[in-house]
């Protein structure tokens, strides 16, 4: 029997029909061929437009920063990163990359979509790639990158109501917007799920599934609110914390790393080695955001460009749970078994993460 859990719909989340694909997408016939020799790549430019947490967030921007450096290593291509500071900068960036003369533009992050959409019917002999955003209008060079990060913050949720000594668990955002509340679904179920499956009652703070409110600290850079805001759940009895705000998730870290006992589950990257918070990270729900860019600008140089989306999920790796690294010995090898063949029973289907926020 299939078991689901559902999140209420939304408000204003954009929605369109997206397949999951693990594959590179086939040919467009509308797009050159750079041709198929090895240097192909040495006349491509690919651009990379960051949000406002910039691209030492230790966090998405980051990640995308590494899949473009990969690719200029292997492929030869050029690589022109565009930082943003406000909001206001989102599509002066965006339409400097024409003049820059980039093949391909990745807007980072769901705040660029509005730019990144406009740039791209501008510009239909240009490429461009959206990272954790669909538009609601498709355009036939605009590539989303998405990831299904409910399926793998489930399996953070059920190791945080395992690992919880207080019976109290917490997560916050910055923005409330689908690639930050994705994660905080998940999160809240695989909790909900634990104590389903092992009669136990954890509180989850931050996050109402069912009501799609919660704590927000309204943007992704001020690590004093993070500070703040974990401070407030650690006062409620809260000793495991998931942040999901960018560079703001490293005033969370701090304020863990002042208290007793108090542990983080970091997102996006393996918050064990891209912060400096490595003793007290129980583990991070990864996004595969280089690669996916790494991807992209590789089907650009090979001309197979397309905007078919793609989809990052535990079973294409597209999202996954980190080790656990320094808390290896502290997770209970039963509890590491149940989350290994849980991981298995989301990608056969049998358990299903229903977020409003997943794509799809």
């Amino acid at each position: 029997m299939t078991k689901t859990l559902r999140g209420a719909a939304i408000v204003g989340a954009l929605a369109l029909t997206l397949t999951a694909c693990g594959d590179a997408p086939e040919p467009d016939a509308t797009t050159p061929d750079p041709g198929a020799d090895s240097d192909a790549g040495s006349d491509y430019t690919a651009c990379l437009v960051s949000d406002q947490g910039g691209f030492d967030d230790q966090s998405f921007n980051q990640s995308a920063s590494e899949g473009a450096s990969a690719a200029e290593e292997s492929l030869g291509v050029t690589v022109q990163e565009i930082e943003s500071q406000t909001a206001a900068d989102f599509e002066q960036n965006i339409d400097q990359t024409v003049q820059l003369g980039c093949d391909l533009t990745v807007g980072v992050g769901f705040l660029l979509a509005d730019s990144t959409a406009e740039a791209a019917q501008a510009n239909p002999d240009l490429s461009y790639a959206l990272v954790d955003a669909a538009t609601e209008e498709s355009y036939d060079n605009l590539k989303p990158l998405l990831f299904d990060t409910a399926q793998a913050s489930f399996l953070a949720g059920y190791v945080a109501a395992g690992m919880t000594e207080t019976g109290t668990i917490a997560t916050f955002g910055g923005l409330q917007i689908p690639s930050v509340t994705v994660f905080m679904d998940g999160f809240a179920l695989g909790a909900a799920y634990y104590d389903e499956e092992n009669g136990s009652d954890t509180t989850v703070l931050g996050w109402d599934v069912d009501a799609q409110t919660g704590s927000f600290t309204g943007d992704f850079e001020n690590q004093t609110n993070g500070v703040n805001t974990t401070q407030n759940f650690i006062d409620q009895g809260a000793d495991i914390i998931l942040p999901v705000a960018g560079p703001v998730g490293l005033g969370a870290a701090s304020a863990a790393q002042g208290a007793d006992g108090v542990s983080v589950i970091w997102v996006d990257t393996d918050g064990f080695e891209s912060t400096d918070y490595g003793d007290i990270i129980l583990t991070s729900v990864i996004k595969e955001i280089g690669a996916a860019v790494e991807e992209a600008i590789s089907e650009g140089v090979e001309g197979s460009f397309t905007s078919e989306p793609y989809v990052g999920t535990l079973e294409n790796g597209g999202v996954s749970l980190a080790p656990y690294h320094d808390f290896a010995d502290a997770v209970p090898q039963e509890l590491q078994d149940q989350v290994a063949e849980l991981q298995e029973q989301i990608i056969s289907g049998e358990v299903t993460v229903d977020s409003a926020s997943s794509p799809g």
